[in-house]
């Protein structure tokens, strides 16, 4: 059974459709890109995908149950993470305290719990503190644990909040142009950790980015957007040869 199912998914703003009638299933294990132009409704599906938007029509199915209707703090917890285009850390928290964050979103003890510092609420912030910090160690960050956030550099700050969003102990992760504004060392060193952490913690991957190497030689399965629309589908050689692409996306000559 597929992880992600999108049927006929439709987004509208204001009479303008950002995402046309998409369909679009999701493998277990699978790193899936998602391409197209500025404008072509990519991150508004990962936003449709998470909660933030309710699609104007379609259904999505995760593990084979509805969830176009749910919260996102529910999709959260029912196993979908993501990343964001802009970086999106807590600046003058520690690096640990940012994973921490992102564990308090699977976390069953109350309010009161914590504050009275019950048995259980004691339990899951030892719990939570050792999650955090074997996250911190998959993303070679547990020397830096208690330097500020924005005291990292640009492709520690990228793997640092891909730690926080693993903190929800996912099975779908969805990273948003990861590699925005890394330079080509650094996302040769992406490539390796995104299939490290797929294949270490049983993850599927969708993967929206700018970048075409980074695209071609990371992803098993590419969909293409343009004006909202998935124009095609298939295998990176495939996608890279179509026309359609071509001529709405790579360009002539590419």
């Amino acid at each position: 059974m597929s992880i992600l199912e999108m049927v006929k998914i439709s987004q509208e703003f204001g009479g303008l459709r950002a995402v046309d009638t998409v369909s679009l299933t999701v493998e277990p294990q699978e790193i899936l890109g998602i391409i197209g132009p500025n404008g072509a409704g990519k991150t508004t599906l990962f936003n449709i995908i998470t909660g933030i938007y309710v699609p104007n029509e379609g259904e999505l199915l995760f593990k084979g149950s509805r969830i176009d209707r749910m919260p996102p703090h529910h999709i959260a917890r029912l196993g979908i993470g993501r990343t964001f285009q802009n970086i999106r850390l807590f600046s003058k928290l520690s690096v640990l305290d940012n994973v921490r964050v992102g564990c308090f979103g699977v976390t069953r003890s109350g309010f009161w719990s914590g504050l009275l510092g019950l048995p259980r609420g004691r339990r899951e912030e030892q719990q939570t503190e050792s999650r955090a910090m074997e996250l911190l160690k998959m993303v070679d960050l547990a020397d830096k644990r208690d330097e500020y956030a924005d005291s990292l550099a640009y492709g520690e700050q990228r793997r640092l909040e891909i730690a926080r969003a693993l903190a929800l102990n996912p099975s779908l992760l969805l990273l948003d142009e990861p590699g925005a504004g890394m330079n080509s060392g650094e996302k040769e060193e992406l490539m390796v950790f995104i299939r490290r952490i797929r294949d270490q913690l049983d993850l599927t991957v969708i993967l929206v980015e700018h970048d075409m190497n980074l695209v071609m030689n990371i992803c098993e399965r590419i969909a293409v957007l343009d004006y909202g629309r998935k124009i095609a589908e298939g295998t990176p050689a495939q996608v890279k040869s179509d026309e359609r692409v071509i001529q709405s996306y790579l360009g002539v000559g590419s």
